[in-house]
């Protein structure tokens, strides 16, 4: 593989941005400033409250000013000077400025035809699934589907997605996404691991696997304290003093090269000493190749993207995950079941939900919860389009223009090293230098194996136009399209040759017109909620509106159609973006460094915890591994831990929520010698700015540890405080939260890291980076990750500006202190400081109802679905309160129509506490209440509440009215009965 240098990218200072260097000019004259402004500003259109509604706010709370406010609710001594993040630090672009700037930057970059392959391909995205899922707000808006009631549409979507996985690869279940790849790979590693009782700790890599997998698998087996040997599989596994400790193998199928070989015989080899076998493989392949669930594999995984989804510059993509029954219960990731509803409808829910990493904590051996649901949807969305006829047809037109191009070249005189391929063919060359730069000169990029091959892939979108292109790069004379020969047989082995049928679900067989498709999506859109909707008030999760003007490049296709390979000298406009994008998150941040590579959240706390395993290891201190975490942290906080190697030690909090410091210093001195880190989530998980964070952090660093500063509620502090200033040594931020990247109704997600100047050396690299350093290797299977959708946080930072940065924190801390203001006297509100103030989210226990009328969190949340809101987060970070933020989107009409709904609400559990409602049939109980419950006849209807009651306890419903699509979802029972596919065809005649 050749490496390009990464100098390029720090040095790309470039010129100033075109649009800023006018705003300044604009500036400094001596005119009306109102006079040259621009009249698309996008703070306004932004932050929902205006300056009358701020005002009113204010008053409300019993303030005068902003500065006021914010004296009583964030700390003094870790406030920055407001010149910190401002318009001179980040100038602010409005919305037509900011296109125009993108514009420019899309035009910088120059997609070639990539050949490149590796796990990226060039997809043709159907129009109808382009606009009406990707570009639909209905599809990118929505939260990760923990209310199954108001989400069965994505539900739906979702189990299409596992069911396709499972019918191509030939297994018993498939997961709804992971991240990508090569962290799919990591975690069938780590599965592999523990199916061995963690007493088999080497794991065995076939040389045919993509790279990227394997820089992924390195930097995860040492946090488990694993061995990744890779070589020829074949010798591996008959290797006497590799056998008792190998715990699996990870085949690639097709291989990196485009081979297809047989691993029949492997896997009863492994299997023979107690292994899993693992496949990386490919779902377009899959429609021609013996599915690996034939052959004998335990776990099938890859990248779902050649269906329907640009490569993005690397992502985001969705990986598919699957796997043997026998391994059901211990897959990571989110997983689809089909249930039933109060009412004995079938319904779709998140299943086997104990398996989220904030109820494992330590115990979990994965930290993710983040799906790549928004892709996922996508994928599944191109199989239904195309059924199981179009997907073989396109694997027919890739397989035979492989084959085409093979029978060429070897009739110019080249050597082919793979006999047999589905869509790969890697050839020896003279001189493979020589090759890619003629290739490039004519817009060509062809994938770098070593000095004297060059590997050749193929994708759907591959014109005949392109294929005399390709090979007129090594003809002698030029070549016509008449002249080369069609293929009469696949180039794959007979015994690897697919026999069974696949996709025989009713759904994949009937939406194939347009028409069909796009009623299939609309009506699956209507039954979720999302904000196009209503609020979503979201508690540590940030569900802030996503601007159309910031989505607007990321469909482009100077971006969309960029391989994650390509030369550099070949995406200046996207280098600019992430250059610019790291700059800024380290202004915001307070610190000198940032790698965008972890794509989730989760994947930067393991990113961060890894760079700072990496920083003690180079003073010497490997053997630092204690990382305190207070009970109150993120779940995935310490599965994250566990993951880089780390031992976790709880620290207590007080009966205020706040961080116990002396508990905190006992356990800091006590492992001083072995300290490594701390996490601290800022503000608190509680929902309060804690004024001990400097003293905290400091007792850490007298014991020789680090700060991890968790950046999930990063949206309270941009422009007022930062991570820095509190004291942190590094972070990871959630651009999906703070950064305004839709969540795709569970996810994507991104979660970069930024770190002081101490820790810079040891970021992430990647295998196409030249990066020289003590650096830890790669935690995504892209260089910069799910680098397309960094746009989007790109955009939404160049509109606000510094100013609008720190605004927005502003209005998000005002609209929580209202909201807190507005329901005291009819909750209890848990959490505040000693000012009586809380950060941007609130924390309200409901455990006083449980006590006298029976109704607990859920009742509540689901009651809430009746009045049109999502319900805000659940039983967490305690089990019997409700945690809610209301962002700074959401405008003051907004916030007080869901402050009347819980006020209403709360007024209808007084009812049950007094009797005048019987405890286990009420309004609360029942909820939701969908139209089929509320149609019945008067005869059934045998309910102490009227129907009215029930649909229209408000009179805004009756004109602005979002109704459940099921009844309240049993979890138990899609827990015991566990299905995760598509119902078939006898089952929905049933």
């Amino acid at each position: 593989m050749v490496s390009y240098s990464v100098s390029g990218l720090r040095r790309l200072a470039l010129v100033k941005p075109r649009a800023t260097v006018i705003a300044r000019g604009l500036a400094s004259l001596k005119q009306p400033s109102s006079l040259f402004a621009p009249l698309d500003t996008f703070t306004e259109r932004h932050v929902g409250p205006d300056d009358s509604e701020t005002s009113a706010m204010l008053s409300k709370l019993g303030y005068k000013s902003m500065e006021e406010f914010l004296g009583d609710a964030v700390p003094s001594k870790i406030r920055i000077a407001s010149t910190t993040v401002d318009d001179s630090s980040i100038p602010a672009f409005s919305e037509s400025e900011l296109l125009k700037r993108a514009r420019e930057l899309a035009e910088k970059n120059k997609p070639m035809k990539s050949y490149v392959g590796m796990g990226y391909h060039n997809a043709a995205v159907p129009p109808v699934i382009l606009r009406n899922v990707l570009e639909n707000p209905q599809w990118y808006m929505p939260y990760t589907p923990y209310q199954p009631e108001i989400a069965q549409g994505r539900l739906e979507s979702l189990v299409n997605f596992q069911t396709m996985v499972v019918s191509l690869t030939g297994m018993d279940i498939a997961n709804a996404s992971l991240l990508d790849e090569a962290t799919a790979a990591a975690e069938a590693m780590v599965m592999a691991y523990t199916q061995s009782g963690q007493k088999k700790s080497t794991f065995l890599v076939d040389s045919g696997v993509s790279p990227q997998t394997l820089s992924v698998l390195r930097v995860r087996a040492k946090g488990f304290g694993m061995k990744v040997v890779v070589g020829d599989i074949n010798e591996l596994v008959v290797d006497e003093s590799l056998r008792p400790s190998a715990c699996g193998v990870l085949v690639q199928y097709p291989d990196v090269n485009g081979a297809v070989k047989n691993f029949e015989e492997l896997t009863k080899t492994v299997h023979g000493f107690g292994g899993l076998v693992v496949a990386a493989t490919d779902l377009l392949a899959l429609t021609m190749l013996k599915p690996p669930g034939e052959w004998g594999a335990d776990i099938a995984l890859g990248n779902s993207a050649r269906f329907g989804v640009p490569p993005g510059y690397g992502g985001p993509h969705a990986a598919f995950f699957a796997v043997t029954d026998k391994l059901k219960r211990k897959m990571p990731g989110r997983l689809i079941g089909r249930s039933r509803d109060a009412t004995g409808a079938p319904a779709y829910r998140l299943a086997l939900q104990t398996r989220e990493q904030h109820i494992r904590r330590e115990k979990a051996t994965s930290n993710i919860c983040t799906s790549q649901a928004l892709l996922a949807n996508m994928a599944a969305m191109y199989a239904v389009y195309h059924g199981p006829d179009g997907l073989k047809r396109i694997a027919n037109k890739v397989h035979g223009f492989a084959q085409v191009f093979r029978s060429a070249v070897e009739s110019y005189g080249y050597t082919c090293v793979n006999d047999s391929f589905f869509d790969t063919v890697t050839m020896k060359v003279d001189k493979a230098g020589d090759l890619l730069a003629r290739a490039e000169e004519a817009g060509i990029n062809l994938r770098p194996v070593d000095a004297t091959h060059v590997g050749v892939t193929f994708d759907e979108t591959v014109s005949p136009e392109d294929l005399v292109k390709l090979l007129n790069l090594f003809a002698q004379s030029p070549v016509q399209l008449s002249s080369l020969q069609t293929p009469t047989s696949p180039a794959i082995p007979s015994a690897l040759h697919r026999t069974s049928a696949f996709l025989e679900h009713p759904v994949f067989n009937k939406h194939h017109s347009e028409t069909e498709m796009l009623r299939y999506i609309t009506h699956l859109a209507s039954k979720d909620l999302g904000l196009a909707h209503s609020m979503i008030s979201l508690g540590s999760c940030t569900m802030k509106l996503n601007s159309t003007s910031s989505m607007i490049p990321l469909t482009w296709p100077e971006f969309g159609s960029v391989h994650p390979f390509a030369p550099f000298r070949q995406v200046e406009g996207y280098l600019t973006v992430i250059k610019e994008l790291e700059e800024d998150l380290c202004k915001i941040t307070g610190f000198a460094a940032a790698s965008l590579q972890p794509n989730s959240g989760a994947a930067g706390e393991y990113a961060g915890l890894s760079v700072i395993r990496a920083y003690h290891e180079s003073r010497g201190e490997g053997h630092r591994n204690i990382c305190l975490i207070p009970l109150s942290a993120h779940g995935t906080n310490p599965a994250s831990a566990v993951m880089a190697g780390l031992k976790v030690v709880p620290v207590k909090a007080l009966n205020d929520g706040s961080l116990d410091l002396e508990d905190l210093k006992e356990k800091a001195e006590k492992h001083k010698d072995n300290l490594a880190a701390f996490m601290i989530t800022y503000p608190s998980t509680f929902g309060v700015f804690e004024a001990g964070v400097q003293d905290a952090c400091k007792i850490i660093h007298d014991n020789g540890g680090q700060v991890y500063l968790d950046g999930a509620n990063l949206n309270a502090q941009v422009g007022l405080t930062n991570p820095a200033t509190c004291g942190g040594d590094v972070c990871h931020l959630n651009l999906h939260k703070t950064f305004a990247i839709p969540h795709g109704g569970g996810g994507p997600g991104v979660g970069p890291i930024c770190v002081a100047e101490h820790l810079a050396p040891f970021l992430p690299t990647h295998h196409v980076l030249d990066n020289p350093g003590q650096h830890i290797d790669a935690v995504a299977a892209a260089p910069f990750g799910s680098a397309s959708i960094l746009l989007i946080s790109w955009a939404y930072i160049k509109m606000l500006g510094g100013k609008g940065l720190a605004k927005s924190s502003q209005i998000a801390l005002l609209n929580a202190n209202y909201m807190a203001a507005r329901l005291a006297g009819h909750y209890n509100l848990r959490y505040k400081n000693h000012k009586g103030r809380v950060a941007h989210e609130l924390l309200i226990d409901l455990v006083d109802f449980d006590k006298s009328a029976g109704l607990k969190v859920m009742d509540f949340a689901k009651r809430l679905q009746d009045y049109g809101f999502h319900p805000p987060t659940c039983s967490w970070p305690i089990s019997t309160c409700m945690l809610i933020e209301p962002t700074e989107s959401e405008s003051l009409e907004e916030i007080d129509r869901f402050c009347d709904a819980m006020i209403e609400i709360r007024k209808e559990a007084e009812e049950v506490v007094k009797g005048e409602q019987p405890r286990d049939n009420n309004v609360l109980k029942n909820a939701p209440h969908p139209m089929s419950v509320l149609v019945v006849p008067d005869a059934e209807w045998n309910r102490p509440y009227s129907r009215e009651k029930a649909a229209y306890p408000l009179p805004y419903l009756k004109e602005k009215k979002f109704w459940p699509t099921v009844s309240r979802v049993d979890d138990a029972y899609g827990d015991i009965n566990l299905v995760c596919d598509c119902p078939s065809v006898e089952e929905l005649a049933s």
